[in-house]
């Protein structure tokens, strides 16, 4: 084999690693594999004002994958202080409810996915953790066990992605496609100028993840938009291609973002890649880059056709790997 198609393959492992949930439908199997492994597992929702739609997705989880197939060990809500009644649902439904901010106070509190992701890690007590987006309205327990699967078939495999159909709700009506517009604009074309194997994500900001802690305790956390991203660069930096996997979970029907906050989302994602590419050497940033993600709207206040400036201070702030807090390795005896 030439160096070049060496250097393909290598790109296209991720393509070898890409299942349909059904391979991993055999609840009782996996069951069976995570106590031959002595493991133990969490899911975890991170949440803000969630309240239509996670008592359902605690109680589908509950019932099917801890009550009919004792598969989870723990279902746990980690939520952003929200303001509707997101708390007392998931605790009705019988999930563990954590605050974030109340997680490591010493540490301060920001609002974001990446936050909650990162104080989750304090709190879950399992070997494997599962992360689910709690917006979801088409919930079921593929979206737990699809994940699970890959982790309990294969050890060297560390993370697992999902992907899906995303219908977009329009004016017009819904679409069958059209969600994960920032990735294709966005991201897709970024991993392949810099990261060419990371180009055969489907998905790669998908809400839906999983991942051996033994992997995650040694990532560092974005607190905002940009968590899924930064995972990825990190994780193949440090294990390489062959450690991520993806599933097919058909389809995912959830809120769709307004081009705005989608625009809020790019640049949080961005400030997220430069770090990554300056932390390794990809690329090297020649000036000083802009702090505000600036958007223009019409001033109504204004005669005729005027726009006025919009700054929004999207926090860039990274958490460092929990592995390297000391309250985590007492708690963890990590040594």
């Amino acid at each position: 084999m030439s160096e070049d198609a060496r250097g393909t393959s290598l790109q296209d492992a991720l393509l070898q690693k890409t299942w349909h949930h059904s391979k991993f439908s055999d609840i009782p199997r996996l069951v069976s594999l995570k106590e031959k492994k002595g493991l133990k597992i969490s899911l975890a929702f991170p949440t803000l004002n969630e309240e239509a739609t996670i008592g359902k997705e605690i109680l589908v989880m509950r019932t099917e994958l801890m009550e009919r197939y004792p598969l989870l060990d723990e279902i746990v809500v980690i939520d952003s202080s929200s303001k509707d009644n997101t708390r007392k649902v998931a605790e009705r439904f019988g999930a563990r409810v954590f605050d974030s901010k109340s997680i490591l106070p010493n540490y301060g509190a920001y609002r974001g996915k990446g936050e909650n992701l990162w104080k989750s890690l304090y709190v879950l007590e399992g070997d494997i953790i599962v992360w689910v987006d709690a917006d979801i309205s088409n919930i079921a327990p593929k979206f737990v066990y699809g994940l699970i699967g890959p982790l309990l078939e294969d050890d060297k495999t560390a993370y697992v992605k999902s992907f899906y159909e995303r219908p977009i709700r329009s004016s017009g009506g819904i679409s069958s496609t059209g969600g994960g517009r920032v990735t294709e604009i966005l991201v897709r074309p970024l991993f392949s100028l810099f990261y060419p194997e990371l180009a055969r994500l489907i998905q790669p900001l998908s809400g839906e993840y999983s991942g051996r802690r033994s992997l995650l305790e040694q990532l560092s956390f974005s607190v905002g938009y940009g968590v899924e991203l930064g995972h990825l660069i990190d994780i193949l930096q440090l294990q390489g291609i062959e450690a991520m996997a993806q599933v097919d979970l058909d389809l995912r029907i959830h809120r769709n973002q307004t081009t705005a906050a989608l625009g809020k989302m790019a640049y949080g994602i961005l400030n997220t890649f430069t770090a990554r590419i300056k932390k390794y050497g990809a690329a090297e940033i020649l000036r000083e880059l802009g702090d505000h993600h600036i958007a223009l709207e019409m001033d109504a206040s204004a005669e005729g056709s005027s726009h006025r400036v919009i700054k929004t201070d999207i926090p860039s702030v990274e958490r460092p790997p929990i592995i390297e807090i000391p309250e985590y390795r007492e708690k963890f005896k990590k040594g």
